[in-house]
């Protein structure tokens, strides 16, 4: 009797379990579309950008704009803006993550190079404080629905300070997103700009104001937007590993459900034999 009960009781939890589970999925579901509409959405003014950059730069051009700047020998003073999520329940996501992250900060230290992390998201800040390392930036207010404004923040201070030398080298550990269920961690070094090759026919254009004066404003515009890809591809990859896990762990707890059934059953047939047996015995014991 105590063993039926004990199943009783865990079949109620295991289903309240994947009620919650199952809701989560049906949130991150809803999440995932708007945040991959918002990918979808950079990539065509990302692409215009890339395609005047590599229609405008020229290397009498390049050696006048410092964030072109390529530093002789290897980067000595490097920051690594390392992205993650706020929350959990995404599977290894945030792990993937903070392993490429630190990874990278142990090879330019191996190399010599002097780090300063800039980090974004609950869980990688966390992460890299309990491990001791300091922080020139911690951002948490950003969440999942990164806008320009966030990226314009994130990448003007170090544009800067690369500008007048400070920084040799910028790079961001983001999470690309290929589709829900692929999104790899990603290193992307964002300074300094590596002029992006052309595709398709170069164009001759007649240029007014001079191609200088353009790349003055789209240079920054440029970097911008690298900077806010890498936030909209983030916040869409942690979507689709939240609701890659949340279905996981809804199917094993149908699996679960239904072994426990099976397990009740046989439980209670077993309790009834012996209870028709007991009754059988007793009737039998007063024939006699």
């Amino acid at each position: 009797m105590a063993k039926t009960r004990e199943l009783r009781r865990r079949i109620r939890s295991v289903e309240k379990t994947r009620q919650i589970t199952k809701t989560m999925e049906m949130v991150a579901t809803s999440r995932l579309k708007r945040a991959q509409d918002r990918v979808v959405g950079a990539r065509p003014y990302a692409q215009a950008l890339a395609d005047m950059l590599g229609d405008l730069l020229a290397p009498d051009l390049a050696e006048r704009f410092p964030v072109l700047r390529t530093p002789h020998g290897t980067p000595k003073r490097v920051a690594v803006i390392g992205l993650s999520s706020n929350r959990g329940l995404c599977g290894g996501f945030n792990a993937n993550l903070i392993r490429m992250a630190r990874d990278r900060i142990r090879q330019l230290e191996g190399e010599g190079a002097e780090v300063e992390l800039h980090g974004v998201g609950k869980k990688g800040i966390g992460y890299f404080k309990y491990q001791g390392r300091s922080f020139a930036t911690a951002r948490q207010d950003i969440g999942d629905r990164p806008n320009a404004e966030h990226a314009v923040e994130l990448v003007e201070p170090v544009m800067r300070r690369f500008e007048i030398g400070e920084l040799d080298a910028v790079e961001v550990v983001f999470a690309k997103f290929n589709n829900p269920v692929s999104t790899p961690p990603t290193l992307l070094p964002v300074l300094p700009i590596t002029p992006p090759e052309r595709e398709g026919v170069a164009v001759d254009y007649i240029l007014r104001p001079s191609a200088e004066e353009i790349l003055q404003v789209v240079l920054p515009l440029y970097l911008e937007n690298q900077m806010y890809r890498a936030l909209v591809e983030t916040a869409a990859s942690e979507h689709g590993a939240r609701r890659t896990a949340m279905k996981s762990a809804t199917d094993n707890a149908g699996e679960m459900i239904d072994f426990l059934r099976r397990t009740y059953n046989r439980a209670r047939q077993a309790q009834i034999t012996q209870e028709i047996a007991e009754i059988v015995g007793g009737a039998e014991a007063q024939k006699g």
